[in-house]
This record gives C-alpha cells, sequence and structure tokens, in this order.
C-alpha cells in the first residue's frame, strides 16, 4: 500500500517537472531536441515576423532641395547670430574678402578679371583698372598683378599663339589704390614710357574724396618729403613734410632754410570739384613721383586727409581715422567702425602721346564703393551735375 502510494506521488511530480528519488529533490532541465524551437523561442520569430522589420527598411534618400533648405537655415541662423552691420560695413567688408580673394585664388583667375577689365591696348601698351587691395609688385607669396600678366598677355594675344609678347608694369599704384594701370608689351617701349613720364610728358590725375574741404579751393603744393621715424608706444616711419621755408623769429614773414640732403622734391596739383558735408571730391595731379606724396600732401599740407586713410590721419599713432561726427552720421557709421572705410583714392584718368603721334587719353570708370560714398556725402562728379 506504501509502495503504490509512493509510485503515485513520483508519477504525479514527475508530471509538473519533479522527482523524488532517495529522498532527495532534484530540478529536472527540459532542453529541446536538436532541429526543434522552444515554444517561447517560436513565439518570439512569430512576433518579429508579424511586426514590421525596422532594422532592415530602407532609409529615405536626401533630395537636394532637402539639402539647399537646410544649408539656407544654417546661413539664416549665422546672419542672426552675427552683429548688425551697417550697408557700407557690408559693402567694406565684402571689399575686404574680395580683395583677399583675388589675392588668393589662382594666377588664371585673377588674369581673367583682369582681362575683363581692360581699358585701352594697342601693339604698345596696355591700360587696366586695376582693382582695389591687390598689389601690383609683391615678394610676399600672394598673387601680385605682376605675377599673372604672362597668363593675361596670352588670353589677350588668343591661347594659342606663341609670339613671346610680354607685358610689364610701368608706372604702378599702391596696393589701396584703384583705377588705370599703365603696362607696356615690350622692353623698349617700358623704357619709352618711363622717359615721358620723366620729362612730364603722361599725365596722370586722381580722384580722392577728402574729410575736410581744402582752402583754398586750387593751387600747388611743393613741398619735399621726407620718410622719418615716429617714437613712441608704437615705434614706425612715414613720409613727412619736409619744408624748405619756415616762418622768421618775428613772425611776419619767411625765411628760406637749407635742404635736407634725404628729402625728396614734391609737387601736386588740386582742384576741388564738389563739396559738402563737410567733405570734399578732389581732383589731384602729382608732378613727382614720390612715394605716398599725395596722402601726405593732403593729410600734413591741406590738413584734409583721404577718406581711409589710416596711416596719414595721425602722425604720432597707428590708429583708425578719426571721422566728424556730422560723416559718420552720412556714412551711417560709429567712431569705432572707422577702419573698415577703405582708402577713397581713385587713378581717374592717364594721358600720354601715342606712338603714331596721336594723343591716347583714358578714364577708368568709379569703383562701386567711390559711387555709394560720393552719394551719401551728396557729392557730385563733374558732368553729372
Amino acid at each position: 500500500m506504501n509502495c503504490c502510494r509512493r509510485l503515485a506521488c513520483t508519477v504525479g511530480h514527475r508530471r509538473s517537472g519533479w522527482s523524488f528519488g532517495c529522498h532527495m529533490k532534484t530540478r529536472t532541465s527540459f532542453r529541446p531536441r536538436p532541429g526543434t524551437a522552444s515554444s517561447s523561442n517560436r513565439s518570439q520569430a512569430t512576433a518579429a515576423q508579424e511586426a514590421p522589420n525596422t532594422d532592415t527598411r530602407e532609409k529615405p534618400r536626401l533630395r537636394a532641395i532637402d539639402l539647399a533648405q537646410k544649408v539656407q537655415g544654417e546661413k539664416a541662423k549665422t546672419r542672426a547670430a552675427e552683429p548688425q552691420m551697417s550697408q557700407l560695413q557690408r559693402r567694406t567688408a565684402e571689399l575686404k574678402r574680395f580683395s583677399q580673394q583675388l589675392q588668393n585664388v589662382h594666377p588664371n583667375v585673377l588674369a581673367k578679371h583682369l582681362h575683363k577689365s581692360v581699358l585701352y591696348q594697342d601693339q604698345d601698351i596696355v591700360i587696366i583698372s586695376k582693382p582695389y587691395g591687390v598689389p601690383v609688385k609683391d615678394d610676399s607669396g600672394v598673387t601680385s598683378i605682376s605675377s599673372v600678366l604672362p597668363v593675361l598677355s596670352k588670353m589677350m594675344d588668343g591661347m594659342k599663339v606663341k609670339n613671346g609678347t610680354l607685358l610689364l608694369s610701368c608706372l604702378g599704384l599702391e596696393k589701396e589704390t584703384t583705377g588705370a594701370l599703365l603696362l607696356a608689351r615690350r622692353e623698349e617701349v617700358l623704357e619709352h614710357l618711363l622717359n615721358l613720364h620723366r620729362s612730364n610728358q603722361v599725365q596722370r590725375k586722381y580722384w580722392v574724396v577728402t574729410v575736410g574741404v581744402p582752402v583754398p579751393s586750387e593751387g600747388v603744393i611743393d613741398i619735399p618729403i621726407i620718410e622719418r621715424e615716429v617714437t613712441g608706444s608704437q615705434p614706425h616711419y612715414k613720409m613727412a613734410l619736409c619744408p624748405q621755408y619756415k616762418m622768421n623769429d618775428a613772425g611776419n614773414g619767411m625765411i628760406k632754410v637749407r635742404a635736407h640732403r634725404q628729402a625728396h622734391p614734391a609737387a601736386t596739383k588740386y582742384k576741388v570739384l564738389d563739396s559738402s558735408s563737410g567733405c570734399s571730391l578732389v581732383e589731384l595731379e602729382p608732378l613727382t613721383g614720390v612715394k605716398h606724396q599725395m596722402r601726405v600732401h593732403m593729410a600734413f599740407a591741406l590738413t584734409c586727409p583721404i577718406l581711409g586713410d589710416h596711416k596719414y590721419s595721425h602722425w604720432s599713432k597707428l590708429a583708425p581715422q578719426k571721422v566728424p561726427e556730422r560723416v559718420l552720421g552720412k556714412l551711417g557709421l560709429e567712431q569705432s567702425k572707422s577702419r573698415h572705410i577703405p582708402l577713397h583714392l581713385l587713378a581717374r584718368q592717364l594721358t600720354l602721346p601715342g606712338t603714331n603721334g596721336n594723343e591716347i587719353s583714358v578714364s577708368c570708370p568709379l569703383p562701386k564703393y567711390f559711387t555709394q560714398i560720393l552719394k551719401q556725402l551728396q557729392l557730385t562728379p563733374p558732368g553729372k551735375r
């Protein structure tokens, strides 16, 4: 009887997964047979088949319009984060960026730009419109006008023509000066042009915007120029006036002094074309070719520095130009932003005798930034009144 009860108990517990033998409790684990799956695995596999396969689903392609909208959105955020700039500041920033791009681009790109800006050409000379901020000659590694003249020569004569013609810079312009630049096609032509320049047969006229109105409105500045060292917290060198006359001790007359051996004779004709808002549009004609001659004569002889001339607006320091409040109001600028104003010095007209006896006279169009300043200051060029 006891054996039957023990057997029934054992069978019942085996059905529930437990077996008792020798009065010890052990757990029996069920392992699936090879080739079969447990019920839980089968249920998971069934659920995975019924659910959408998110891991292997193909991602949507990025369309070009979506990418463009994303880029525009990022640009809009960047513009919103940037400090507000006036119209003049944006123009000067664009001008500076354009100049830097021209100096760092491939020479072929600058040559193409100069090719589009040719004002006059014949078998002997070429006159181009020099862009702002690009040096004519430079040894610091940046792209300069001289470095691309061989490419420009080929573009003008045809890339397939191998005639060995050259383009040589004759009467150079400063880096910050824009306007008519004279080039020679051959060495002998270059020497001929230099001789014409020495004998004052090459007439160059410049337009400048000055801070202040020169008095008298027309005249000749004939004061030698010398390079001097400026001492102080920022030692540097500047061109300065070296006059040959000074006031006598009584203060009622002028006496001539001995000229400095290192001083260079310098003479500049000037004529006020228009004046308004405390500024002037002045035509300059240098009769000599001293470094920074026009800038020094306007700033120190007439006390009317050129707008954007941050070097010669002060003598004893290096600092942005001090612009009167009235002029700042016309330009929509604050004094702290005056450093953005570019030098307003344009090589407007170039006149010289041609090899065939005819006179060559070329006028350079006004750059955009120059025209905008004239409009803001209400200065009207001759012929447009």
